[in-house]
């Protein structure tokens, strides 16, 4: 389910401190019901390729297939475009405590690259020539109170120049109808996979 910009820019999230630089494009709460220390098993499932946006829906495979393939052929995601080249990683930005604290894993299937993780958020960059993106993976109590927790996902880019608000903006329909209902639901499937599995 989609959430309003306060759902994420309400909370008391260490990222505000490195990404203020960076827009909101989106908020999601993903359908990971847990506990409070359940974040690291999301995690791990994003970094296990388990639930991830190329383990969703063949419509979301071939979409992501086709922005490879035009990457490819246009040069937009050659490693001089990238992190440490054409921007430097946010890791650069953490205060000592985040720098030298847990970091997380990388993503296997998609080039996102982990910048930290604490018990209750983690965060994950990725660049190209197009635009430097970063998840944001919070992990909320449901209710206060109520002991029950799930996880909200915030997308945050900073576009390259006039070309990056344009890729952004004709991306957009994309996005909303077919990548991120089938991420959302893939993640959920994994979530109760994993959750079966270990019962």
């Amino acid at each position: 389910m989609r959430l309003p910009s306060s759902a994420h820019t309400s909370r008391p999230w260490r990222i505000h401190e490195i990404a203020g630089d960076f827009r909101l494009e989106d908020v999601w709460s993903l359908p990971t019901p847990g506990g409070p220390d359940d974040l690291a098993r999301l995690v791990d499932q994003f970094a296990n390729g388990e639930g991830g946006p190329m383990t969703t829906s063949p419509v979301t495979r071939f979409l992501f297939a086709t922005r490879w393939k035009l990457g490819a052929l246009l040069g937009w995601d050659r490693p001089d475009g990238g992190l440490g080249a054409r921007v430097p990683t946010l890791r650069d930005r953490l205060p000592a405590d985040l720098r030298d604290g847990l970091r997380g894993p990388d993503l296997r299937s998609v080039p996102f690259t982990s910048v930290y993780q604490l018990p209750d958020e983690w965060a994950a960059e990725m660049a190209n020539r197009t635009v430097h993106g970063l998840m944001h993976i919070g992990w909320v109590e449901t209710a206060p109170g109520s002991g029950a927790y799930h996880a909200r996902m915030a997308v945050l880019v900073k576009p390259n120049g006039p070309f990056g608000h344009l890729y952004m903006a004709a991306i957009k329909p994309f996005r909303y109808l077919g990548v991120y209902p089938a991420l959302l639901r893939g993640i959920g499937r994994g979530w109760q996979a994993g959750a079966a599995a270990r019962r």
